[in-house]
């Protein structure tokens, strides 16, 4: 087949927005790809995504899937055509997520102080209180320069008529921006003319605003302050982007077992003695932190880390407590947020959310379980989900039992089609689902968005599951000039 042929065989179903097909025409933003891969030849194209593969395995560009029996680590698959949006529609998403930003850390703030938005009634008590990620010990806690959300990862849909849609708020430890970065290096290997033709911006500042941002945190007035990368360890999914990051920003890689506390303050072990740490961008989940104060029995943390955060004498990114910002339940109360904090309305839409804690709309969810998604409202990885078109008799009559136990814990939403966009599969280019990651960092600069993401894929036809733990690809991002 030639690649002439490529686009004949792509076939669009007309209930999807298709990112680069619209009404039997090439959308202007892919044509220049488009007409870029006319002028190679199959064979050349099957020997692109083959060199694709072993630089993934060359590098160890992996992630590690729990449930598999297959092994840990498994390559991340990742498709050669870049997925591509105008610079209208970055600037309209940037400032969407920019507000959405502004809106979460001003709750972070106020729902561990005055909790002037419960004390209104914007947010029900009961929703934050009933969050196990609301923290206790959070509560009066002087977060250096008000900052509770310095990385961000909020991942978007659009739905069959275009429209971009928020799916959820990654606020505590978002992974992701390892792939962002190795797929566009990878892209640049195997497509070297295409990105400067095609205008595109660039994704690889991500490593030096993150460092920027993290020295700027410093509590000690020093030229140059001790940074570390706090890891769970090598059997943790996202070790590859621990790794990676720390890699490129300069800065060490540690354990929990690595730091000791003395005196409120924390030391990293070195060959010549005891050196004092001014920031931890930590990987570790909140509970794993400090054996003294949450998980006993944790091995991940650092005895004595939170004293030494709570006196100033540390920074630790993100600020702890933030995943009552990203529950699922309050997620549904994002853009009342918006509205209160901001006196805005939400430029970016939330996707209709149902509290199966509430007995209507769990009544209504429970009606309608096939046209629904539901999923726990602490649960990630796309584990522990329903998508009530697939599900048989005897799955969603098991789920419903899970959920008459503890409502408070699940949502539903409307299942939304995700748009596609062509993937090179054996020979021929296939729609598939996706949605988009883009990744946000505040400092004492205001919040810089890279332009671009990570673009998720479900590689199985048919499949609306991106998560790379449910057999999900990636696809480097552009974002044009």
């Amino acid at each position: 087949m030639q690649t002439t042929d490529l686009l004949n065989s792509y076939y669009v179903d007309t209930h999807t927005w298709d990112e680069m097909y619209a009404r039997d025409a090439i959308r202007q933003q892919y044509k220049g790809v488009v007409d870029f891969l006319q002028q190679m030849s199959i064979d050349e194209l099957n020997k692109k995504e083959e060199f694709a593969k072993r630089m993934f395995m060359s590098q160890g560009i992996t992630f590690t899937v729990y449930s598999s029996g297959e092994g840990i680590e498994k390559i991340f698959p990742f498709d050669i055509i870049p997925r591509i949006i105008t610079a209208s529609e970055w600037s309209y998403i940037e400032s969407g997520i920019r507000q959405r930003l502004k809106a979460l850390n001003l709750f972070l703030k106020d729902v561990y102080n005055n909790q002037f938005i419960i004390k209104d009634g914007i947010v029900p008590v009961d929703i934050v209180y009933s969050c196990p990620h609301f923290l206790r010990e959070m509560h009066g806690f002087p977060v250096p320069h008000d900052i509770y959300v310095h990385i961000a990862g909020i991942d978007l849909i659009r739905d069959q008529d275009g429209t971009f849609y928020i799916l959820e708020d990654n606020l505590r430890t978002p992974s992701g921006v390892s792939y962002m970065l190795e797929n566009r290096e990878i892209t640049k290997r195997i497509f070297p003319d295409l990105i400067p033709r095609n205008n595109v911006r660039t994704v690889t500042e991500y490593p030096d605003i993150l460092h920027r941002n993290l020295v700027s945190l410093s509590p000690r007035q020093t030229v140059n302050p001790t940074i570390v990368l706090l890891t769970p360890g090598i059997y943790n999914s996202a070790y590859f982007e621990h790794t990676t990051l720390a890699r490129l920003m300069g800065v060490e890689l540690v354990e929990g077992r690595d730091l000791v506390i003395d005196n409120h303050r924390v030391f990293m072990k070195t060959t010549a003695g005891l050196q004092q740490v001014d920031v931890i961008y930590r990987r570790v989940d909140d509970e794993f932190l400090d054996p003294l104060v949450f998980k006993p029995d944790s091995m991940l943390g650092v005895a004595g880390i939170m004293s030494a955060y709570r006196k100033g004498n540390v920074a630790i990114v993100n600020a702890v407590g933030n995943g009552v910002a990203d529950d699922k339940a309050i997620y549904a109360y994002v853009p009342a947020m918006i509205r209160y904090y901001l006196n805005e309305e939400p430029i970016l839409k939330n996707v209709p959310t149902y509290q199966l804690g509430n007995l209507e709309e769990r009544e209504y969810v429970l009606a309608n379980i096939e046209r629904m998604v539901v999923k726990k409202t602490n649960g990630s990885g796309g584990y522990g989900m329903l998508m009530g078109n697939s599900a048989t008799d005897e799955e969603i009559a098991s789920y419903k039992a899970e959920i008459l136990k503890d409502p408070r814990q699940y949502i539903g939403q409307p299942i939304i089609s995700l748009s596609s966009a062509p993937c090179y599969m054996h020979g021929r280019l296939k729609p598939r689902r996706v949605d988009l990651r883009p990744f946000a960092l505040c400092g004492p600069d205001g919040i810089q968005i890279v332009p671009g993401g990570l673009t998720r894929v479900a590689l199985r036809e048919g499949s609306l599951v991106v998560n790379s733990s449910q057999g999900g690809g990636s696809k480097d991002t552009w974002v044009l000039i």
